[in-house]
């Protein structure tokens, strides 16, 4: 049977072989070193009003969840809203109800690759609920709240409501000290937490005001409202921090500093001297493999 055989020269054989393993050295040190670490995005969120309130009609035969949420936006999509009235149906005869309106009613949430931040601003607002459509709830002139999360540094939440604000028809100063709760006979009370903050390694919230409130106009029955409102919230969660690669040091290789080896100092070795000798050893064994074939091959 005929075949063929490609033979390859002994020497260049071993030229092939030694520049394989030189080769192989820088490789295998590239494979050391980490991946790039993959990073979170941040998030962020603002709401300009948000309830949470049981709306109770004609003598508690109707109940109906007053859940209404104004100008409430999410990132990572950064995103921006300004509408300055919210309405709610079914509890008026039929008519739209006006819950809140302002002059300027803002809630904005931003977030990059190194920070998130959420933002509401609110100026000459006036809240109603149900049962009371000529007395406002609250008025406030104005608020704001900020919530900023950047990677690497400490989140920071501030809530601002400067000035008086009105509840139930009386003027009141909230003081950030605790809760202020505000009767009125025939009427029904209200309790205010002004300025509610909290932060943790990477996220942050503030509430510029939360209301708890019971509202039951002269005892009759006709609308008994009972809930939660929250004014002007923002929040932030920070990107994560990306992480720096790095590589293992490579085997015998020298702390900067350190003294050397005499070989090393002599000939001026470095860190790839290993694979240079060890391809060295290579082609001195070849070469004398292959020298051993020739001659018995003559002989």
């Amino acid at each position: 049977m005929n075949g063929t055989n490609f033979r390859m020269p002994a020497r260049r054989w071993a030229t092939v072989a030694t520049a394989t393993v030189l080769a192989a050295g820088p490789v295998a040190l590239a494979g050391a070193g980490s991946a790039h670490a993959t990073t979170d995005q941040g998030r962020a969120s603002a709401v300009v009003l948000r309830t949470g309130l049981d709306v109770s009609l004609l003598n508690k035969t109707v109940d109906l969840p007053l859940a209404v949420s104004l100008n409430e936006v999410q990132a990572p999509q950064s995103a921006e809203k300004t509408a300055l009235t919210a309405e709610l149906d079914g509890v008026n005869g039929g008519q739209p109800f006006s819950v809140l309106s302002a002059d300027v009613a803002t809630a904005k949430a931003t977030v990059s690759a190194t920070k998130a931040e959420g933002y509401t601003n609110l100026a000459h607002a006036r809240l109603h609920v149900p049962g009371l459509p000529l007395l406002s709830l609250i008025e406030i002139d104005a608020v704001t709240s900020k919530a900023t999360c950047e990677a690497g540094k400490a989140p920071v939440a501030t809530s601002h409501l400067p000035g008086a604000v009105t509840v139930l028809g009386k003027r009141i100063t909230v003081t950030a000290s605790g809760p202020t709760e505000v009767q009125v006979p025939g009427v029904g009370s209200v309790r205010l937490d002004l300025s509610k903050t909290s932060t943790t390694s990477r996220t942050a919230a503030a509430t510029a005001l939360e209301l708890k409130v019971s509202v039951n106009p002269l005892k009759l029955n006709v609308a008994d409202v009972e809930g939660t409102l929250t004014l002007a919230r923002a929040t932030c969660e920070a990107p994560e921090v990306a992480s720096t690669p790095s590589a293992d040091p490579a085997p015998d290789v020298k702390p900067q500093g350190a003294p050397a080896e005499a070989g090393l100092a002599e000939t001026g070795g470095s860190s790839m001297t290993p694979y240079i000798a060890g391809g060295a050893v290579l082609l001195l064994a070849t070469g004398g493999g292959a020298v051993l074939m020739t001659r018995r091959r003559r002989g």
